[in-house]
């Protein structure tokens, strides 16, 4: 009860904002690494250009951190592909769709591989990321449908890190494929691999009964023009119960 209460003094606050201050305020939206660097670099920009007056606080966690600052009412915005769907108290909402993608150095035998198979990406080391992010559990649970455990010899947070220890010859890295740029990653390849992992969904979340500033609608809406203001509300307002 007194976390419900909290929560509705929160939300007169910001519905005051929202009438004395329309296009001034503050919003926080926390995502991964990969998020942050490929998917939302152009909405932010977008939107900083339609609201200059807003200080939009962009903060990078793992998906339980980002779960838990909705949570915690310390982030308005939540964008991640775990976790995300599973919490109840939040209300999620598809963002984009994507796969893996396999990278090798320039002249790795796997080129010459085709089709490409996981049997064939088995038989060398795997940079990929660490379990828990970019849809890591979605990879060994590939691998482990056909009974194979790769070798992964390096885990990282991001697709950075993994791209240059695969161009330093430690091994075959697999990234979300939108991580990779041919003009911008030096002597990688990558591989047309595609048909080998399941496709991930990446979402956007709020919590339920948190009242987001027009601001953070449009926000929004700059991911992805389907999710209206209308349909976000609809859902957000759908408050779970303090208590039965």
């Amino acid at each position: 009860m007194v976390e419900r209460m909290l929560l509705d003094a929160a939300n007169i606050k910001r519905l005051a904002e929202q009438y004395s201050k329309r296009d001034q305020g503050r919003l926080t939206v926390v995502t991964t690494h990969t998020q942050a660097r490929y998917a939302l670099p152009k909405v932010v920009t977008e939107f900083k250009r339609a609201f200059p007056k807003v200080h939009l606080k962009l903060h990078q966690g793992s998906p339980d951190e980002i779960v838990q600052m909705l949570l915690d009412g310390e982030a308005d915005i939540g964008v991640a592909t775990e976790a995300l769907a599973e919490v109840p108290e939040l209300a999620s909402f598809p963002y984009y769709a994507w796969h893996h993608s396999v990278i090798v150095p320039e002249g790795h035998a796997l080129q010459a591989v085709s089709p490409l198979t996981l049997e064939a990406v088995a038989e060398y080391p795997i940079i990929t990321y660490h379990e828990g992010f970019t849809g890591r559990a979605r990879i060994d649970k590939t691998f482990s449908a056909i009974g194979l455990v790769p070798d992964v010899v390096m885990s990282a947070l991001d697709a950075d890190v993994i791209k240059t220890y695969v161009e330093l010859g430690l091994g075959v890295g697999i990234v979300a494929a939108m991580a990779f740029a041919p003009g911008r990653d030096g002597n990688l390849i990558q591989l047309d691999s595609k048909h080998l992992f399941p496709e991930n969904i990446t979402r956007i979340a709020v919590r339920r009964g948190h009242y987001l500033r027009g601001f953070a609608y449009r926000f929004i809406e700059l991911c992805s023009p389907e999710l209206t203001e209308t349909r976000i509300a609809a859902a957000v307002g759908s408050i779970q119960p303090a208590f039965k």
